[in-house]
């Protein structure tokens, strides 16, 4: 019989009503505070990048092919290049690269009765997954293509559409900008209205068809100003861009998306700071808790340890009463920890009770995304510490005499 464990076990679950229950419930209850504040925390920050990486990687893909120029501006017009089938075809070939879509930009100026805006369309062929783009569609409908010429639809934002007074179906004047010459004219009817939240994306982005830039352009009808390259895994594209760039020909050159809008990125990296504060503040929490309840437990039983060692109790057994102790309050924190932090992820996925202002956050509510290692490092991380830290308080039984303990008061 393992006589630590059985005095542990009576004290801890001791149904009279006494300090000694109350400090330990109290115990586990900060403890519970403490794990699911550190679950919540990795699962709102993680789904809050997850989310914000997705609209853009959803807008602009993972990786970006284009004519390589190292002098080029991040969101200038792109010099063209023209369509490589054995280009195509070795993109095609990698296991990781799930979709491969060209596009080509170009500013312009959108002219309405109320007023004047300046955006950058973007040109879409008619096989464009708009799949990916389909949650930010607020009213109409994407372009449809013709079979022979452009299409003279085009999709603006919400934001574009209120400045300007339009709506889906309204004519509308595009004055697009020409590097060499006067802006070229051309009337459009407004298809549609989206909005990712992203001011930057709202404030400048319009869609149209590719063959509209290639016309305005003079392009050839195989010339294009790159491919956005969707991987099946978004973590993996720096590793996938480092793989293609070497398959590619001598002018082109890609880029992730993560290099091409650092300023969002390096933001949204900020966020793991933040994880880590959280994670230590709240693991000192718990086991400051715990080691406190630990010395209150031990000095409350001050005559009980007197006594065990006045009968030939070795202090390593007393020892381990007390560590059995702090481990059942560490086991019921985490488990009951675990159902709190795991329940307010589930009702926060289900009803999105949790608001966010989209202007300063870029989505609307908090958003739940939790990793399978998630809940292993919490409850692993945690246990192991407070565990270690435990050892602390019973070093003072081995100092305790057992005839001033015994009378101890």
């Amino acid at each position: 019989m393992n006589v630590p464990a059985f005095i542990a076990r009576r004290i801890a679950f001791n149904r009279e009503r006494s300090f000694s229950r109350f400090i330990i419930r109290l115990a586990i209850t900060a403890t519970v505070i403490s794990v699911g504040a550190m679950i919540l925390t990795l699962a709102f920050t993680n789904g809050f990048q997850y989310a914000i990486s997705q609209k853009v990687f959803n807008f602009w893909g993972n990786i970006r092919v284009q004519h390589f120029s190292p002098n080029r501006a991040t969101i200038s017009e792109e010099a063209p290049i023209q369509k490589n089938d054995t280009v195509l075809r070795l993109l095609k070939a990698n296991p990781d690269i799930r979709t491969i879509q060209a596009f080509a930009t170009k500013y312009a100026v959108i002219r309405s009765g109320e007023g004047i805006d300046y955006v950058q369309v973007k040109g879409v062929e008619k096989d464009y997954d708009f799949g990916n783009l389909q949650g930010f569609l607020k009213s109409g409908r994407w372009p449809h293509f013709r079979d022979s010429g452009y299409s003279n639809e085009i999709v603006i934002s919400q934001y574009t559409a209120g400045q300007l007074k339009i709506k889906p179906g309204d004519k509308i004047l595009i004055y697009f900008i020409q590097p060499d010459g006067p802006p070229r004219v051309r009337p459009m009817v407004v298809c549609g209205t989206y909005k990712t939240g992203i001011e930057d994306y709202d404030k400048l982005i319009a869609i149209c068809d590719l063959r509209l830039i290639q016309r305005l352009n003079s392009w050839k009808p195989d010339e294009i100003g790159g491919y956005e390259i969707f991987t099946h895994d978004y973590k993996q594209a720096e590793q996938v861009n480092n793989k293609i760039y070497e398959q590619l020909p001598k002018d082109w050159g890609s880029r992730t998306t993560e290099e091409i809008y650092p300023n969002i990125f390096d933001w949204l990296n900020l966020q793991n700071i933040t994880i880590l504060i959280v994670l230590i503040i709240m693991i000192v929490v718990a086991t400051l808790n715990l080691v406190t309840c630990l010395i209150i437990l031990v000095l409350e039983r001050t005559t009980m340890i007197g006594i065990l060692k006045a009968l030939g109790a070795p202090n390593i057994s007393i020892q381990g009463m007390f560590l059995y102790q702090g481990g059942i309050i560490t086991l019921f924190g985490l488990v009951l920890g675990n159902v709190f932090g795991l329940s307010v992820c589930w009702l926060q996925d289900r009803y999105g009770f949790i608001t966010l202002p989209e202007d300063a956050y870029f989505i609307s509510k908090a958003i739940v995304k939790l990793e399978w290692w998630h809940l292993p490092l919490v409850d692993g991380g945690t246990f192991l510490i407070c565990f270690l830290v435990l050892m602390i308080p019973t070093v003072v039984i081995r100092r305790m005499q057992p005839t001033k303990a015994i009378q101890f008061r």
